[in-house]
């Protein structure tokens, strides 16, 4: 009786398992990869900002980026107005969005009752970053000195592989252009020739988002956890090691310093009054996606012997088809024999 379907998905199955098995001790995990010393990123303390949303027309107008008109029912009648450029999530179009937390009254900043909080979305500029591990063309690229997660649309190849491999949401894709690429946040790198960094840290009035690197940012959150709430210091704003600074409170600040851990880190952080749950922020492990798929797929791939396993069992169940039903298998053809030296072939 000839192989059926489930005999051969058994069988198939058992020695791809096999493979695999056989591969796993040899092929090695591939550990962390580990932030640069001179990296560079964000701080974000939402017990700082105010909310006045300065910072997304500033990365706008720096990244060259069009408005995205957001309808508002205004007046009596409810009728729509669609002149105000606020967009409510990042897209093709915006890389840098400011949320509120709002609950009940929504009358004590940085509360969990009847409070308000605000919160930053952008990219987080991961460690080990999955839109990296997951472009088949180098089009996302990690800068070895920096850090910055970078985006290339000359290699770019419009898969979207990076937009399903992000945790957190952040690369988008232009549908509405007929030249569509990814946009996400890269830091401003293309302004640091002239001195200037990130833009959204550049206007922001309290230096709620302050830019620099990341080692000197995580002193200074180090700093501020250190002095009790309510304490009046100085806050650097702008970039960490600029002249500008801004006199403020040092707020409650839960915990957690979210991007310290997640996904093995991330070179932007940020600082919260209210837990990061209520924030829209997803909860992610400590270990980095792309280190953990990295290791499956070599693992699987290794020396190809899964592959070549697989093929074997495809050869195995034709000729074992062959044979039941009578028909002799063709004989391996034996290998050409070479020629003299000097001979007529």
């Amino acid at each position: 009786m000839s192989i059926d379907r489930r005999g051969f998905l058994k069988l198939a199955g058992t020695t791809a398992t096999a493979a695999v098995a056989g591969t796993a001790v040899t092929a090695e995990a591939r550990p962390p990869k580990v932030m640069p010393e001179e990296a560079v990123g964000l701080l974000f303390d939402g017990t700082l900002c105010v909310g006045c949303r300065a910072c997304m027309p500033a990365c706008k107008q720096a990244n060259d980026m069009p408005p995205e008109l957001t309808p508002l029912k205004v007046g009596p009648t409810g009728e729509t107005n669609a002149v105000w450029d606020a967009p409510l999530d990042i897209s093709g179009h915006t890389l840098n969005v400011i949320r509120a937390y709002r609950s009940g009254e929504g009358t004590k900043k940085d509360q969990v009752e009847d409070g308000f909080a605000f919160s930053k979305k952008s990219c987080l500029h991961c460690v080990d970053p999955s839109c990296v591990s997951a472009c088949p063309v180098s089009a996302m690229t990690k800068d070895p000195r920096t850090g910055i997660v970078g985006y290339s649309v000359e290699a770019c190849i419009g898969c979207r592989y990076c937009v399903a491999a992000c945790p957190f949401g952040v690369p988008r894709f232009t549908f509405d252009t007929p030249t569509p690429k990814i946009s996400k946040c890269q830091l401003c790198k293309h302004r640091f020739a002239d001195g200037h960094y990130a833009a959204c840290a550049e206007v922001c009035p309290t230096g709620a988002t302050l830019f620099g690197k990341v080692k000197d940012l995580k002193a200074e959150i180090a700093r501020r956890r250190s002095l009790a709430p309510g304490t009046s210091t100085t806050f650097p704003r702008g970039r960490i090691d600029g002249p500008d600074s801004y006199v403020g409170t040092v707020g409650k600040y839960v915990e957690r310093t979210y991007g310290e851990k997640e996904i093995g880190g991330t070179q932007v952080m940020h600082l919260s009054g209210v837990p990061f749950e209520l924030l829209d922020k997803p909860e992610l492990p400590s270990v980095s996606p792309a280190s953990t798929s990295e290791s499956i797929q070599h693992g699987i791939y290794y020396g190809l012997l899964a592959p070549m396993g697989f093929l074997g069992v495809l050869v195995a169940a034709a000729r074992r088809t062959m044979l039941e039903r009578g028909v002799e298998p063709p004989e391996t053809p034996p290998p050409p024999k070479s020629s003299s030296s000097g001979g007529t072939p």
